[in-house]
């Protein structure tokens, strides 16, 4: 059965293209066929990561990994109604033809939109990539200025909720498994950062998500897309290009130890060669 993993937010900048790639390109390598589905119909973040992976192996002349790729069109009518029937028709039928793959990865906009929350719905994995900053953990919760306590869920917390609701309501088996990534994490010890991981500790028992450690603010993520290429794919002989400090062999270790992180289903056929690079 196919199992879907969703990269939601509703704030932009917080890393969800980034860590979908990086998710896609990991599961790839660990022998499992992969779908990728960009429903960011405006910046498609996701969409050009591949594209630029594409013309890197013409330019270079090198082989690498790819998922299968579904477009999802977005609907003209004027009706909101017949618009949203048309989308959920649009979003099913995508989901339909890849039902051959092992996982399916959907990077979604950052903002409320009717392909989005579909997603959500379908999803058995929810990734939320959140920058550690308090300015994002308003995604999840609101603060009360003076006390400083958590005073209720987000709207996006409540959509994931409602998602959830949901799908136990249709029968499907299952729940959805919800993780929440701090990303961008600085290596000292900020006062900051901690406070940020005893309100993130307090709310994943409230609202039910699971905390997963993403990645660090480094350079190395923002120089690769333009090139296509993720960190799982430097350092090895044959890689396109070498890994040159050890930070970027850090770097790799964090998206390994994210993987394992969300408890996927058959990801322990890991790649041999992608192991060694990184020991």
């Amino acid at each position: 059965m196919t199992h879907v993993i969703v990269l939601g937010n509703e704030k932009g900048g917080s890393g969800k293209s980034t860590t979908a790639m990086h998710l896609v390109v990991a599961l790839l390598r660990s022998g499992h066929k992969v779908g990728a589905v960009d429903l960011d119909l405006r910046q498609g973040s996701l969409k050009r990561y591949i594209e630029n992976r594409r013309k890197f192996c013409e330019i270079k002349g090198k082989e690498l990994l790819f998922p299968v790729e579904v477009d999802v069109e977005p609907s003209a009518l004027d009706s909101r109604a017949e618009s949203q029937a048309k989308e959920t028709e649009n979003l099913k039928s995508a989901l339909q033809s890849l039902e051959g793959c092992d996982f399916v990865v959907i990077d979604c906009p950052g903002a409320n939109t009717h392909l989005s929350r579909l997603a959500h719905l379908h999803a058995d994995t929810i990734v939320t990539p959140l920058n550690d900053s308090f300015v994002d953990f308003d995604l999840l919760a609101r603060i009360d200025p003076e006390t400083g306590r958590v005073t209720g869920p987000s709207l996006y917390s409540e959509m994931v909720w409602t998602a959830r609701k949901q799908r136990a309501m249709t029968g499907v088996p299952g729940g959805i498994d919800w993780v929440v990534m701090r990303n961008r994490l600085s290596a000292t010890r900020a006062r900051n950062k901690k406070n940020m991981g005893d309100k993130l500790e307090e709310l994943s028992s409230r609202i039910g998500f699971r905390l997963a450690r993403g990645f660090g603010d480094r350079v190395i993520y923002r120089e690769l897309f333009p090139i296509g290429l993720t960190l799982l794919d430097l350092g090895g002989v044959d890689s396109p290009v070498r890994l040159t400090t050890m930070s970027h062999v850090t770097a790799r270790l964090e998206i390994r130890s994210l993987v394992a992180s969300l408890n996927l289903p058959e990801t322990q056929k890991a790649d041999e060669a992608d192991k060694a690079a990184a020991a």
